[in-house]
């Protein structure tokens, strides 16, 4: 019987053995499948930030794009504000004397000034021309002078030296304006 139970005694310890082999290879899976899975998840994580990154990138092209098809031309739409004063300065001289005699000199003063107007909307310039009695916008004006002027409101204007123009929803130049300083 002591064979038998040595018999015993070694498949015993072969199956255990065996069975401790199983669980070690058991855990050393599921090590690896841990692995793995941590793998991939830094995998997706990184896909996934550099599709947002993309994504910002194209955005960022896009607001490029827009702008600068917008306000592209924002230098050369300044360059030309001195044309249009000058018209402008032109226009308000001409007495009506000077308009009987040089008509066609005058009709092609007008002319031009209107094409300039015309070229400005195309390209979304939009004149910015304050009335005497308008109140002061420091947004869009600025102030030359203060004076006291009687019958009119502190912050009223009381003279316009120059237009002003917008690009789109840009300030090109504010309007040159005169107020009223009167306390009340």
């Amino acid at each position: 019987m002591p064979k038998e139970n040595e018999f015993l005694d070694d498949i015993e310890a072969a199956e255990a053995e065996a069975f401790a082999e199983e669980e070690t290879e058991i855990t050393d899976e599921a090590a690896e499948i841990d692995a793995l899975r941590t793998e991939r998840d830094d995998y997706k994580d990184k896909f996934m930030r550099a599709l947002a990154d993309a994504e910002n990138s194209r955005k960022r092209a896009d607001k490029q794009r827009r702008e600068a098809e917008q306000y592209g031309g924002s230098k050369l739409s300044r360059d030309m504000l001195p044309v249009f004063d000058n018209l402008k300065r032109a226009m308000d001289a001409v007495t009506d004397e000077q308009r009987e005699q040089m008509g066609a000199m005058i009709e092609g003063i007008e002319l031009t000034m209107r094409e300039l107007l015309n070229v400005f909307k195309k390209h979304g310039i939009e004149v910015i021309s304050p009335e005497i009695g308008d109140k002061f916008d420091p947004q869009v004006h600025e102030a030359m002078f203060e004076a006291p002027v009687p019958n009119t409101v502190a912050g009223e204007i009381i003279q316009v030296s120059a237009d002003g123009f917008m690009l789109h929803d840009r300030l090109l130049r504010p309007a040159q304006v005169g107020v009223s300083s009167n306390p009340g």
